[in-house]
């Protein structure tokens, strides 16, 4: 397996509007082969710190949807997005390849 973790600090007093979007995301992400889950993550101490945190079957399946149109419709999304405070958000993405369970 291959996890990616996507963390975000968001602007004080927006945290609920980014948990928000994420609630009602495209999910074209939930299609992609060898994608097994999704889950956005807020960190209990620091509730302005957000993760989205997504679980595939190998590496290859989540290079082939970051490289997919669909990843650069979502992403050019975001970019154009009203509020340009969150627009210009940029996450620290870790990646991590599972060696035991």
């Amino acid at each position: 397996m291959y996890i990616v973790d996507s963390t975000v600090i968001v602007p004080e007093g927006k945290e609920q509007e980014v948990i928000d979007i994420y609630r009602n995301r495209s999910k074209s992400v939930d299609t992609q082969t060898g994608f097994i889950k999704f889950q956005l993550l807020q960190n209990d101490k620091k509730p302005y710190e957000l993760t989205v945190h997504t679980i595939w079957e190998t590496k290859e399946d989540y290079l082939n949807w970051a490289r997919s149109d669909n990843f650069k419709k979502i992403h050019e999304l975001e970019k154009n997005y009203p509020d340009q405070e969150l627009a210009s958000i940029v996450p620290k993405v870790k990646k991590y390849k599972v060696v035991a369970n």
